[in-house]
């Protein structure tokens, strides 16, 4: 029998002791990928993730050491930029930090994986890029919502034609965040601010651009208008703040093959539909409603006759005369998937399309959402490359 090889890849973890960096990366991606035995990739052949914790407060990664089972930690990356048993470089600090420690681990000739939004500017986006292509390094950016299952599900449907031609789609995301005065806030207070880069559109216009993209078709223009609703809210100390960041984003694009796409966004909404994140597509063969784990249809040929009649109470249940679609493959945690694919795309060089440059296009899509905002009206969105 021939022996077992394994292919170590050290992964620096930079910011891992924030909300995602913690739960999605670490605890339901990375760990679960090591207690398995690694990600296999032949009869007997494995590639087995080695991370070092990553940042800036040492209480908190000891914390996070004694939570996750690892042991290594660091709060100095500098010395792990040179150290040849890192190869790869993973961010997921706050926004404003990104692109300089992105910048830094490229030019120390470090493959990369991080969150997005990858930068604050479009043109700090392109620049990473343009250095990682110069350097010759690997890149990926999380683009999670691609491997929920609902969204499998969806694509599915797509593809296998029974939605027909798609015209529209209409999505709508939020929840009510609370402000802090009394029950503790969902969310970080720097998403309120924006000079230390928070903001509705820049955080979620760019999942919005690579669900459209990868889905439907690429985005050509939008019109957007964002909003700061609440005004006031308390940090994490118990300080009042002043939001200068938007809590809402409410945006049009129009798509290739002449679909038109709708998406709300807002932390100060309350919820009533099936899921934080719901996406409604319509087609002459039929229409479907995905959420995050769920989808349901309703074919052409079974769509009942609604009457418009405001006088009479609504006779027909709308819920009931949907089909939901089944499960017929086991679903991963959407952060897992990916990071399989991009340790793939490290080893065996298996393609990895989902690089800096399609996180780079999300963060065009907010910078144009804001000069639509300021403009008062529709921006065309220009090919990057």
């Amino acid at each position: 029998m021939s022996e077992t090889k394994t292919h170590r890849i050290g992964i620096i973890m930079n910011g891992v002791t924030g909300r995602m960096g913690t739960n999605q990366h670490l605890m339901r991606s990375l760990v679960p990928i090591i207690q398995q035995g690694g990600v296999k990739i032949g009869e007997r052949e494995f590639i087995m993730p080695d991370p070092i914790l990553v940042g800036r407060n040492p209480v908190k990664l000891e914390k996070l050491r004694r939570l996750s089972g690892l042991e290594k930690t660091s709060v100095n990356l500098e010395p792990l930029l040179a150290d040849p048993d890192y190869p790869v470089y993973f961010d997921a600090q706050t926004t404003d930090r990104r692109c300089a420690d992105v910048m830094r681990a490229i030019k120390a000739g470090k493959h990369v994986y991080c969150e997005k939004p990858i930068a604050l500017t479009c043109e700090q986006a392109m620049q990473m890029q343009r250095a990682a292509e110069t350097a010759g390094v690997k890149t990926g950016v999380v683009q999670d919502k691609l491997w929920l299952p609902g969204f499998r599900k969806l694509k599915r449907l797509i593809d296998s034609g029974c939605l027909g031609r798609i015209h529209s789609v209409r999505g709508e995301f939020g929840y009510w965040v609370f402000e802090g005065d009394g029950a503790p806030p969902q969310r970080p207070s720097w998403n309120y601010r924006a000079e230390d880069g928070g903001g509705m559109a820049l955080d979620m216009l760019p999942h919005w651009r690579y669900l459209l993209d990868n889905l439907f078709g690429e985005v050509k223009a939008l019109c957007c208008s964002t909003r700061t609703h609440v005004a006031q809210r308390w940090d994490e100390s118990g300080n009042p703040y002043q939001c200068t960041a938007d809590d809402a984003a409410y945006a049009t694009f129009e798509l290739e093959n002449q679909i038109i796409a709708q998406f709300n966004s807002s932390w100060a909404t309350r919820v009533r539909r099936d899921d934080l994140l719901t996406v409604l597509v319509d087609g002459d063969g039929g229409s479907a409603v995905a959420g995050l784990r769920k989808v349901w249809m309703q074919p052409a040929g079974a769509t009942p006759r609604a009457v418009w009649n405001p006088d009479i109470e609504q006779p027909l249940d709308f819920y009931q005369q949907w089909l939901e679609v089944p499960d017929t493959e086991p679903e991963e945690n959407a952060f897992k998937a990916q990071w399989e694919l991009f340790l793939r795309h490290l080893v065996d060089d298996t393609p990895f399309r989902w690089t800096l440059l399609e996180g780079a296009k999300g963060v065009q899509l907010a910078e144009l959402a804001y000069q639509s905002h300021k403009q008062r009206g529709w921006v065309e969105v220009p090919v990057l490359q």
